[in-house]
């Protein structure tokens, strides 16, 4: 018995990490369309009339039904009740279907089409959501941006629900073994794709000379689209191994009114729920508005026409070198032979400087920012491995904590100081961007596999769900918020690359504040109660 045991696919470790990546990749082509229109906020203005607050209305509407619908729970029940793999495929369809919708709202064909006179006429007033403040659309809101919400909302829930069945299907894989880490090299892997959106969303809305929003969002959709055949590959070996084990798909003990009752009054679910939309809340707002921000705070000359460093081939050029910055940085954390391991850490920072650069020549906001999530890529796995063999998840949340608030006070008031300095101003913008996407490393690494520690195992399942609804709510209300700061601190500005944005970035910093002083109450609950979470995962 032991021995058919070993031969499944889960004791494999090429197989088990085949499955982390096949999960892994569809949630970078997620993570792509996600912010598919952040690098363009300039170019919505521009060609579709939107504004600051109809930008932070659209985006923040990906998440609404997730908020004020309940989806995300009923995405709970739907995982329990169906398990990973229907879920997975169910996800990746209303995720697509939401993305063709986005993708016509933004189009040419939309515009002038009688579906634009309805929306331009229609839903300028939602009863009962328009009294509360909360309405996703409003009175002269452009009929594209609320078609556009539309689409979103429904990819939103599809994301969503992707999210908690990914960390649902990481633990059927890695239970017992090295989960932290798989964890981390999931979300480091994911967030590529925030870096992949930077860089090609601008390329296709400005390839041959003419700008078309369009073609963003197209790519967009195409990504969703290999994403889907990814979740069916994964379909397959989820079954092949249920098969092997002979056992039926694992499943959460069925949603129950009463587990609310039982989770809510657990005080450490509440301290990592709020740390959870605190932290995030800061983030994912802030990177659709980053590229606009840099515009804003950097000062730019485009590269003389015609050149290299204005064509497009060297888009595709600095991509495939931060290719070899994920891809070697990520390799070294596996490494046991310290040469090769050493040897691909020098390639990784060698490649990085180059990309750096190449960026600087560029003088493109988009490709600046893109480097965020790199840092993460390399440090993430590290973290994720610590945490499974040293511990100390709850002293990584307030580094993590501490980095944020540096790194939106640095945004707000020493990178304006240094506008006038081509080279300053963007080696500021560098190392802070750096930081702060290692600042969100330190997050999935450590978070994410402690709740188990604070939550009664009975209602894990629930209890992920309703961490997931609290989240989607600070989701939901910062992109909102920042494009009302936006507009309120800049009554007078026409041109998209002049706001203001010290405000925004102040108000980003104090939830980072708010983070760590729940960090800090949480290594004290943790001192108190003996919840283990500066404990290894793995016991040696």
């Amino acid at each position: 018995m032991s021995q058919a045991i070993q031969k499944t696919l889960r004791d494999s470790a090429a197989m088990r990490w085949t499955a982390l990546l096949l999960l892994a990749l569809a949630m970078f082509c997620s993570y792509i369309f996600m912010d598919i229109l952040s690098p363009i906020k300039d170019l919505m203005e521009t060609t579709r009339d939107w504004d600051s607050t109809a930008f932070g209305t659209m985006q923040g509407s990906e998440v609404f039904l997730n908020v004020f619908a309940f989806f995300l729970i009923f995405a709970g029940i739907i995982l329990d009740k169906m398990g990973v793999r229907f879920t997975a495929i169910l996800s990746a369809v209303v995720m697509l279907v939401g993305a063709v919708i986005k993708w016509y709202a933004v189009s040419e064909s939309f515009m002038g089409s009688g579906l634009e006179q309805w929306f331009t006429d229609n839903l300028n007033y939602i009863p009962v959501f328009d009294e509360l403040g909360v309405s996703p659309f409003y009175e002269g809101m452009p009929a594209s941006a609320k078609f556009a919400a539309c689409g979103f909302m429904i990819f939103g829930c599809g994301c969503e629900m992707a999210g908690i069945t990914v960390s649902r299907g990481i633990v059927k894989w890695f239970k017992g073994r090295e989960m932290a880490l798989a964890m981390g090299s999931e979300m480091a892997l994911a967030r590529l794709g925030v870096a992949t959106c930077m860089i090609f969303s601008p390329f296709f809305a400005r390839l041959g000379g003419q700008v078309s929003v369009t073609r963003s969002v197209a790519f967009g959709v195409v990504l969703l689209c290999i994403a889907l055949i990814m979740t069916i590959v994964y379909f397959v070996m989820d079954y092949k191994l249920d098969a092997q084990t002979g056992e039926a798909e694992e499943k959460d003990d069925p949603f129950k009114v009463s587990d609310i009752g039982k989770i809510l009054s657990d005080s450490g679910f509440w301290i990592v729920a709020l740390l959870c939309v605190l932290y995030y809340s800061a983030i994912f707002p802030f990177q659709k508005y980053a590229v606009n921000m840099l515009q804003c705070n950097l000062t730019l000359t485009l590269p003389e026409e015609g050149s290299f460093w204005a064509s497009s081939e060297v888009t595709i050029v600095q991509y495939v070198i931060m290719l070899v910055v994920a891809a070697a940085g990520f390799a070294s954390n596996f490494q046991k032979k310290l040469n090769v391991k050493y040897t691909l850490l020098g390639i990784s920072i060698a490649a990085l400087i180059t990309y750096c650069y190449m960026g600087y020549m560029r003088q493109s906001a988009e490709s600046i920012f893109a480097v965020f999530p790199l840092l993460a890529v390399l440090i993430t796995p590290i973290l994720g491995s610590y945490v499974d063999h040293k511990g100390k998840a709850a002293s990584m949340l307030v580094l993590g904590s501490l980095l944020l608030i540096a790194c939106h006070l640095t945004f707000a008031f020493v990178l304006p100081l240094f506008k006038g300095s081509a080279v300053g101003g963007i080696i500021i913008a560098y190392v802070t961007i750096l930081v702060l996407g290692s600042s969100f490393s330190l997050v999935p690494a450590s978070l994410w596999p402690s709740v188990p520690k604070l939550v009664d195992a009975k209602v894990i399942g629930s209890a992920y769900a309703l961490i997931f609804w609290i989240q989607n709510i600070g989701l939901w209300l910062f992109p909102l918020l920042i494009g009302k700061v936006l507009d309120a601190t800049n009554p007078d500005v026409t041109d998209p690359t002049q706001f203001d944005y010290t405000a925004p970035l102040v108000m980003l910093a104090c939830l980072g504040v708010a983070a760590l002083l729940l960090g800090l109450v949480l290594k004290v609950v943790d001192r108190k109660k003996h919840l283990g979470l500066e404990e290894p995962n793995i016991k040696e």
